[in-house]
């Protein structure tokens, strides 16, 4: 049979087996026809199979410029992608160019977007310097000031009005307004849905007067304006930001009405704003006695 074939033709089939046996596909079928685990078939064959040649590819030749830079420039990293970029403070805010008071009331008009207004009498706005370097805004009107439709006439307002002067101010150097602008049943805290449908003409008032300090009075002018959940205990005497504005949280004047021994430490979150305001801080006939700081206070 041997004769019968060509030499050319032995020698191509020749170099064909070598080339199989180069690349293992001996062992590949002995392994598959003795059913052996792969560890076993590998240490029963170590002693017998021939060294495989391992074979290596060419690589391909690199320019100058490649080389050099393979050799100065690290391998790019993969496993850390780059932060997404935050968005701009002064995108997320709807603000309207050249806007005014008077143009917010206009737009309020005679509103009636959530239920406070069915048994309103007046619409309380605000009142104050439309351009003060202080803001205060409060919860929302009480019975007072929905009968003259002015912000904090009451007893609360009488307060505040006590500590505006205990700072070195008037009621008309500073501006006074609430989240809602209508009064609560009975006074009741402001619903959610009341406040997100009256919040955006209070943002509208602030952006409009750009004052310099904030000072919230009470919870809900806290977390409206701070968009939080957290009562003003926990956050009470410490400088915040709205907009780009310095903002202090303290207690309503209603509360220290109840509480009248917590007016010592809004006198000290008033000094705070005074010292940003740069209003000097008078001492009473009480510091000069030699009482505490925190019970020195004219209101």
């Amino acid at each position: 049979m041997a004769d019968r074939v060509p030499e050319t033709l032995q020698n191509k089939l020749s170099e064909r087996l070598r080339y199989y046996d180069d690349i293992g596909i001996k062992l590949f079928y002995r392994y598959r026809v003795s059913r052996q685990t792969p560890e076993r078939f590998v240490q029963a064959t170590a002693t017998t199979a021939s060294p495989q040649k391992e074979i290596t590819l060419p690589k391909p030749a690199l320019k100058a410029t490649q080389r050099h830079a393979t050799a100065t420039t690290p391998p790019p990293r993969i496993d850390m992608l780059p932060p997404p970029p935050k968005p701009s403070l002064f995108d997320a805010m709807d603000r309207i160019v050249d806007d005014t008071l008077l143009k917010i009331r206009d737009d309020l008009g005679d509103c009636t977007r959530c239920r406070l207004h069915c048994e309103r009498n007046n619409i309380v706005f605000g009142d104050g310097n439309p351009k003060a370097e202080l803001v205060f805004v409060g919860e929302g009107p009480g019975r007072d000031e929905d009968l003259q439709g002015l912000p904090f006439v009451g007893r609360a307002g009488k307060l505040l009005t006590q500590m505006i002067e205990a700072m070195g101010l008037q009621r008309k150097d500073v501006y006074i307004c609430n989240v809602v602008k209508c009064r609560p049943p009975e006074n009741r805290t402001p619903e959610r849905d009341e406040v997100s449908t009256c919040s955006p003409f209070l943002f509208r008032q602030i952006d409009a007067i750009a004052p310099k300090v904030i000072v919230c009075l009470g919870s809900v002018a806290a977390q409206t304006l701070l968009e939080t959940n957290r009562g003003v205990s926990h956050f009470r005497g410490q400088w915040m930001e709205f907009r780009g504005r310095r903002l202090l949280a303290t207690y309503h004047p209603a509360y220290l009405l109840r509480n009248p021994n917590a007016k010592g430490e809004v006198w000290k979150d008033l000094q705070k704003v005074m010292a940003v305001l740069g209003l000097e801080v008078k001492k009473s006939k009480a510091s000069r006695a030699g009482q505490p700081a925190a019970a020195d206070h004219s209101f």
